[in-house]
């Protein structure tokens, strides 16, 4: 697909996370799929559901919502993406998981839960801040009293940012370097995903794939105040979802709120 980056703010759910972006999202046993990354993340969420069923906002191909179920949690999941909805079903174990197409800022589904998650960033597809608030008044509509609110977010590091470098590599990897363009005026941030094929030679070399991703980024003090207009409050906030403690020098955090 080609993107104009004009109008990357128009773009559908649909057209952001197409066929190709849900059929080469998973990295089975590597990445953010690694026994490393996923078993604190699900076994963090097994707690905090404490016994009652789960509602995942973007629950994507599954990723957490399959191994989460496994454990005997039962998870409904809200995704605005078709393709990513597709591949999901086709993945082992999505039959225990109930998918409902929409978004996750105001779609509602039955039943009240104990627990509603929201991982790896993805609060930060919402671009305005304004729907970033419906979204947690959303997740507290679907909380039983006392029930949770987990979010897992980067913490934006600005310090390299300037008018003469509005933008910073987050990674650089064998066959993939990533950049974001960040406007502080707006906090919004344009990631950059270019990924090659590292062993080709000759002239394919040269040859390679662009992908972008729009974001809005937010602070932890921020999400605590969104919180707060939706009736949660800040239970704790962690730099990973083994519990280390966060710091200033955080590059992420794993925040839960709960409904009184």
């Amino acid at each position: 697909m080609t993107i104009d980056l004009t109008r990357l703010d128009s773009l559908t759910q649909d057209e952001l996370w197409d066929e190709q972006a849900a059929t080469t999202y998973d990295t089975p046993g590597e990445g953010m799929s690694s026994p490393e990354v996923l078993d604190p993340t699900v076994d963090r969420l097994v707690g905090l559901a404490a016994g009652g069923p789960a509602l995942e906002l973007a629950v994507g191909t599954g990723r957490v919502a399959i191994p989460l179920a496994r454990r005997g949690v039962p998870v409904t999941g809200i995704e605005a993406s078709r393709p990513m909805l597709d591949q999901l079903a086709q993945t082992e174990g999505s039959d225990a998981v109930t998918a409902v197409h929409g978004d996750m800022a105001t779609t509602r589904v039955d039943g009240e839960f104990s627990l509603v998650y929201l991982v790896f960033n993805t609060i930060a597809n919402l671009l305005t801040q304004e729907a970033q608030v419906e979204c947690f008044r959303n997740a507290a509509a679907h909380l039983s009293p006392g029930g949770r609110f987990v979010i897992e977010l980067w913490v934006p590091d600005l310090r390299g940012v300037s008018p003469t470098a509005p933008a910073q590599v987050f990674a650089v990897e064998d066959g993939y370097v990533g950049l974001d363009a960040i406007d502080t005026a707006t906090q919004r941030l344009m990631s950059h995903h270019v990924r090659f094929d590292p062993k080709a030679r000759g002239p394919e070399r040269r040859e390679a794939r662009i992908g972008f991703t729009p974001h809005r980024y937010v602070w932890p003090s921020e999400l605590d105040l969104m919180a707060r207009l939706a009736g949660m409050e800040l239970e704790s906030r962690h730099a990973d979802w083994a519990g280390a403690p966060f710091t200033s020098q955080s590059g992420s955090h794993v925040s839960v709120y709960r409904l009184p």
